[in-house]
């Protein structure tokens, strides 16, 4: 009796240890998102890393339900897919359009098969973490592993005995692009180039990207294959037509749109093969170095440590206590999402492509890529300047680093190139926000002199708003085409001009800021009474007909709005919320309109315009139990553990973040204004790591208080030992205060 009782004692503490050992990564779940079109993957990359390594699950079978081929499709694994082709190099997670995703490698055994439709293998034993992925190949035996440094890749193929294969098909991926050269280096190593680019269908947007491969063990056979045009006569005497043709005699360059190189060796049951892919987007020799400088003499466990590492540092940038641990999981899991964009750019020389070029441009600091601004500008970029801020400085200097080169701030930029897509002039809330934050660091009078030209120039001068004149002119943008997306296009210049006008005042620019700022209200000549609704309108000034305030859900075409109806835009003024009600009828009118919102499913968690709606109630006193109502309801019902525990495409982090700021009980609603609304954590104790360079404390705490589990409601607050009554905090006060502390009740008062 006692050995039994010594042991369940020794259980329970052996239990309590490994649960208070657990690391911020431990609760990263990476097949969160992998379905429900939420487009993140389970793959290996470094924080911010230009690098990743994906499994590549969405060609070639008719065991798989998503086909990028047979459908739009913009990720390179969907979690109920079943059949690999490869593993891909350099990816995007959480976007909306089809890009990158190539440099496929894969490893299979018998006889060479070089049809990928043939090669391809179903899998099992799944395991992914930060830094890490591994599987087993069904059909050969053959487990995967890889893993990842900023510039590099790593794959670990361990065969069964006999003749085995590794190959890399350069002639697919998610790019719209084709076009690829292979050349034969040595006995164990290739180079080469594809070309990449198209992101959502912009057809000059396109961009190289060079690679050097490497294996670890010397092949039997090296050699290239290249799928052959379809021949008319000729065919008579060339029984490769239309057909794959191997090389296994020719080592010198080989180009075309669909090639391959393949190693094939003999192996003994559980040989391990390692293959270290180095990638710039600048030049071979640059790839070389990428590779030789961040792998060396390392192997795969100790890359793969530390990818690990790096991870955990970034994460425990943020500690919370209390919650359960699937909260804690969807909590770390979105903070990892938010982390894997924007990416490095430069090679560990400082050689970057400059934006919009063919220059080739060395930094000193870090050069950022992938700006899905439309996206980012609501939090992400907040997040970074409260818990990244040196990321977030070297990210703005970037930014005016493409000004300088290209003549604009970026509005959707990839690998060097602007690819225009969305709308509005997201560069601009994102610079002031830093600023106003107190972020230092960068030419604040060029990020003025850039920001003011897009606000300014007419219309067919004007990358940004090329529907400026009729902005300028009217106050609005109306609508020209049925689809033109003129209401959503305004109402992104509105935030901007308001974003702009705040800056403008901090400079002394008075006459600046009082134009902008009365710019940013021409939100209102949308309003329609009839309605209660921001409703598109007519050059003459006349509303348009009919007005069906429903029709954009699902994505569906909607004239005036962008990828939504006019119930997921018209409470889009965040920097206007009171004037908004004030049209509404005041606060009781509007409080029961957005209300109506989330109770008859017309709030859209899956897209943008209006992520910040269950914030809008605690602008109004006595309706702050609202948000905190909402924010709850939509965490526990659309942020879960599972590969649909995203609600929609997560935009980059974009979702990630909003679930992050609402999960610690703070969120910035009203981009490029320095302050924070507050709702109710789900955590007992966040514990945010500042960094001295940009703050006065070391940490801030947001510490929570809750009698019962069943207690959501905030009851009272203090902020750094003083009593808060106000739900919206100063970024600057919140972070000098310290500590933000809450006390919960279970029903609102």
């Amino acid at each position: 009796m006692i050995r039994n009782i010594t042991a369940c004692v020794a259980f329970v503490l052996f239990a309590f240890v490994a649960q208070a050992q657990k690391e911020p990564a431990d609760y990263v779940n990476a097949f969160i998102g992998t379905t429900n079109y939420g487009t993140t993957n389970p793959g290996a990359v470094t924080p911010n890393g230009l690098m990743s390594v994906v499994p590549f699950n969405v060609m070639g079978s008719s065991l798989n339900k998503f086909d990028k081929d047979a459908q739009w499709f913009s990720t390179p694994y969907e979690h109920t897919n079943s059949f690999l082709t490869g593993f891909s190099h350099v990816n995007l997670s959480g976007v909306g359009c089809p890009d990158l995703g190539s440099l496929l490698l894969m490893p299979t055994t018998g006889k060479l098969n070089v049809d990928y439709k043939e090669y391809g293998s179903s899998y099992t034993n799944e395991v992914a973490s930060p830094g890490y992925y591994s599987n087993m190949l069904t059909k050969y035996g053959v487990k995967c592993e890889v893993s990842a440094t900023p510039r590099s890749g790593i794959s670990r193929f361990t065969f069964p005995k006999g003749e085995s294969h590794i190959l890399l098909n350069l002639g697919e991926g998610l790019t719209n692009e084709s076009g690829g050269m292979l050349r034969k280096v040595s006995e164990t190593e290739i180079e080469g180039m594809k070309l990449l680019g198209t992101f959502c269908y912009n057809s000059n947007a396109v961009f190289p990207i060079y690679f050097v491969m490497r294996v670890s063990k010397e092949p039997k056979q090296i050699g290239y294959w290249k799928k052959q045009r379809t021949m008319g006569v000729e065919a008579q005497w060339d029984n490769t037509s239309g057909k794959n043709k191997i090389y296994t005699t020719y080592g010198k360059e080989l180009a075309g749109d669909d090639i391959g190189a393949f190693f094939s060796f003999d192996t003994d049951q559980g040989e391990q093969v390692e293959v270290k892919v180095g990638v710039s987007f600048v030049s071979i020799e640059n790839a070389r170095l990428n590779l030789n400088t961040e792998q060396a003499n390392e192997h795969f466990d100790a890359i793969r440590a530390n990818a690990r590492k790096m991870w955990n540092d970034d994460l425990s940038r943020i500690k919370v206590t209390g919650g359960s641990d699937e909260q804690k999981t969807v909590f770390y899991t979105a903070l990892y999402h938010m982390l894997i964009h924007p990416n490095i750019l430069q090679d560990v020389n400082g050689q970057y492509p400059a934006m919009e070029s063919d220059r080739i441009l060395t930094t000193k600091g870090n050069r950022y890529t992938v700006f899905s601004l439309w996206d980012t500008y609501r939090n992400v970029h907040q997040l970074l300047t409260l818990v990244y801020p040196e990321r977030q400085l070297a990210m703005v200097n970037t930014m005016l680093d493409m000004y300088r080169e290209h003549g604009w701030l970026p509005k959707w930029e990839l690998f060097g190139r602007e690819t225009l897509t969305m709308e509005g002039d997201p560069s601009i809330p994102v610079i002031v926000d830093t600023w106003m934050k107190g972020i230092r660091g960068f030419d604040i009078n060029l990020a003025y002199e850039a920001m003011r030209k897009s606000a300014t120039l007419p219309g067919y001068q004007n990358l940004m708003r090329p529907d400026n004149d009729d902005y300028l002119k009217l106050g609005y943008v109306p609508l020209r085409e049925q689809y033109d997306n003129s209401v959503s296009h305004a109402l992104e210049y509105y935030i901007a001009d308001y974003a702009l006008s705040r800056l403008a005042d901090s400079l002394g620019k008075k006459g600046d800021a009082k134009l902008f700022y009365n710019r940013s209200l021409g939100y209102k000549s949308y309003f329609c009474k009839d309605f209660g609704m921001l409703r598109p309108k007519l050059p003459d000034g006349t509303f348009y007909k009919p007005f069906i305030p429903r029709q954009g859900e699902n994505f569906q075409p909607c004239p005036g709005f962008h990828e939504g109806s006019a119930w997921n835009y018209t409470f889009y003024v965040p920097h206007d919320v009171l004037g908004l009600a004030k049209l509404m009828g005041g606060k009781k009118p509007f409080v029961a309109k957005l209300q109506k919102v989330f109770d008859e499913g017309l709030y859209d968690p899956a897209n943008e315009p209006d992520i910040a709606y269950p914030y809008l109630f605690s602008y109004f006193k006595g309706e702050e139990w609202r948000t905190q109502r909402e924010v709850l309801r939509l965490l526990d019902k659309h942020f879960t553990t599972k590969p649909n525990g995203i609600p929609g495409n997560d935009d980059t982090g974009t979702l990630s973040a909003w679930a992050v700021f609402s999960m610690m009980g703070i969120y910035p609603d009203n981009p490029g204004d320095a302050a924070y609304m507050v709702s109710s954590p789900v955590f007992d104790k966040v514990e945010i790591t500042l960094d001295p360079r940009w703050y006065k404390k070391d940490k801030l705490v947001i510490e929570t208080v809750r009698p019962t589990s069943a207690a959501k409601y905030i009851k009272g607050m203090t902020l750094g030992g003083k009593s808060q009554s106000s739900y919206r905090i100063a970024h600057r006060d919140l972070v000098n205060a310290g500590i933000l502390k809450m006390v919960l009740e279970e029903r609102a008062q």
